[in-house]
Formats: C-alpha cells, sequence, structure tokens
C-alpha cells in the first residue's frame, strides 16, 4: 500500500521544500497572440523556449479564434490589460530577452515599446507578424505597421521578417538574393541593429542576415510538408533563446535554423488543416537514439552557413 505523504509548507518557507540550489535558467518574454490551436503564438514560443534550456513567460496581446483551419477572428486586449501584464513580470523577474510576435494593434504597439525603453533589455526578438499565412483577418492593423515601421524596430536587437513583411516595412520587391540583402540592409537603416530576412517559400530556402557589417547567407533544402503552421514563431523564439544564452548571432541563427528544419521534418497532422511543426521533436522517444546513429551533432543538426 502506498504511503500518503501530505506537504504543508507555505511558500514563505522556501527553504522547506527546496532541497538545493537550482539556478533558473534564463527567462525569456514572450510578447504575442494567443493560439487556441497552440501551434503558433505565445503556445509555440514557450514550447521553443524550454526546448532551449530557458523559462518562458508570456504577455498576450490578443485572442484569437483559430483552428488548424486558418483564422477566424482577432480580438486584441485592451492596452491597460498588456501594460499590466508587462509591469508585473518586469516588476518580479530579470528578463534576459524578448521576443515579440502579433501585436494586433498600434496601441499594443507602443505599449510595448514605453515597456522596451524603461526595461533596457539586453535582447530583443521582433518577428513582424502582420497577416496569417494561412488567410483571414489582419493581425496588426495599418497603425501598427507604420508604428512598427518607424518607432518599434529602433528597439529591436534582430528583425526576422519573411519577405512578404520585408516587402511591406522597406517598400523594396523581394525576388532574389540580391534583394533580400537590400532588404536586410534597409531594415538596419530603418533602426534594427540586425535583420534577416527569411526566404522560406522560395524554391531553394535561403535566408539573409546582415548585421550591420557583414552578410551571412543561409542555405537549406526544401521541405514539402504541410506541416508549417508556427515555423516563424518557432524559428524567433529559438533565437531569442540561443541569444538570451549567451550565443554569437551567427551560431543562433544557425542552430535556430536547423532546429526549426527538424521541427518540420517531424511535423504531423492534429486537425483538417496544415499541421504545426514540432517544437518538442526531441522529446520523442525514438530521437535520441535515432540521431546518435545519423546525426554528428544529433541536437544542432545545423549545415555550416555561408558568408558573402
Amino acid at each position: 500500500m502506498a504511503e500518503n505523504i501530505s506537504y504543508s509548507a507555505s511558500w514563505g518557507e522556501k527553504e522547506n521544500f527546496l532541497p538545493n540550489n537550482i539556478p533558473a535558467p534564463p527567462i525569456v518574454l514572450t510578447v504575442a497572440g494567443f493560439d487556441p490551436s497552440c501551434g503558433a503564438g505565445v503556445a509555440a514560443d514557450l514550447k521553443a523556449f524550454a526546448v532551449h534550456d530557458c523559462y518562458g513567460v508570456a504577455a498576450v496581446t490578443a485572442l484569437t479564434i483559430q483552428s488548424t483551419q486558418g483564422v477566424k477572428a482577432v480580438h486584441p486586449v485592451p492596452q491597460a490589460t498588456l501594460r499590466a501584464q508587462l509591469d508585473a513580470l518586469a516588476e518580479d523577474l530579470e528578463i534576459a530577452a524578448v521576443k515579440i510576435g502579433m501585436l494586433a494593434n498600434r496601441g499594443n504597439a507602443a505599449t510595448l515599446a514605453e515597456f522596451l525603453d524603461r526595461g533596457a533589455f539586453p535582447c530583443v526578438v521582433l518577428d513582424p507578424v502582420v497577416m496569417p499565412t494561412s488567410g483571414g483577418p489582419e493581425l496588426l492593423d495599418a497603425a501598427g505597421v507604420k508604428f512598427l515601421r518607424e518607432d518599434l524596430i529602433k528597439r529591436a536587437t534582430l528583425i526576422t521578417p519573411n519577405i512578404e513583411e520585408a516587402e511591406l516595412l522597406t517598400g523594396l520587391e523581394v525576388k532574389d538574393l540580391g534583394a533580400m540583402k537590400a532588404a536586410a540592409q534597409r531594415l538596419v537603416e530603418m533602426g534594427a541593429r540586425a535583420a534577416i530576412v527569411k526566404g522560406g517559400h522560395m524554391e531553394k530556402p535561403t535566408d539573409v542576415l546582415f548585421d550591420g557589417t557583414d552578410f551571412v547567407t543561409f542555405g537549406g533544402e526544401l521541405v514539402k510538408t504541410g506541416h508549417t503552421h508556427g515555423t516563424g514563431c518557432t524559428f524567433s523564439s529559438a533565437l531569442a533563446a540561443h541569444l538570451a544564452t549567451g550565443r554569437a548571432l551567427t551560431e543562433a541563427v544557425t542552430l535556430a535554423k536547423a532546429y526549426v528544419a527538424q521541427a518540420i521534418l517531424h511535423g504531423f497532422s492534429i486537425g483538417k488543416g496544415p499541421g504545426p511543426v514540432n517544437p518538442l521533436y526531441r522529446f520523442r522517444p525514438d530521437f535520441a537514439s535515432r540521431a546518435a546513429r545519423t546525426e554528428p551533432h544529433a541536437a544542432h543538426p545545423a549545415p555550416e552557413p555561408s558568408i558573402r
């Protein structure tokens, strides 16, 4: 018969139930919307943070009505509610990095900018989410896009647009590698410290990083699968986590890109629409043994980037 054990320690007696001094991992804050299907938004971000040995916390900017079949509606949280979430976290925690996703409207974008100015956080990764890939209502209103372009971008350590977002923000037509470089450079001229333009929808996926001085291109193979929901969220969150743990920018991009490629490969269907990527693929029972046999660097199977 199992012994019935009860615990009565109060929160004021932490020493009673902490047998050793376990150091806390870096804390990474995501500021994004909530996706009920949990393939994107804060749910995807928190999964990626955890896999990369960070503790994730979240401030929700909007509640969406969506499933694997697409976004049906967006309900932004009031500015005061977002401000209260951010202030409560900042007053209590030491935040190593901030990842920004869907903001919904200008009011939330301005509230976040004020928060970033007060906090002086060491790392801010901005994923400029504007429209859902599957179509549907806008995820950032026109005034919000203007504010992001003219103000919020100046707070970003790194901005991570796909080609469509890069075109919207810079006004440039992006059709090839040269145009991707021009867009990345323009984004840095607009105020970001660094920019990576993602070419995941190109025939041969190539990402271009510009750190303000040098360009680095990252090649890859197109993965033909329908399980790509949450790709951008997962990539930017992995980047934020790597930067929070002290990795250099190019290394962080290399590892995040490899991680997302594997997350796509290990994706699966959960409903009637496109399935999500699998940020937790490393926890599959068969992954460790398979990776040990086939991948020299199983945790981060990444090709070397090419510098241009």
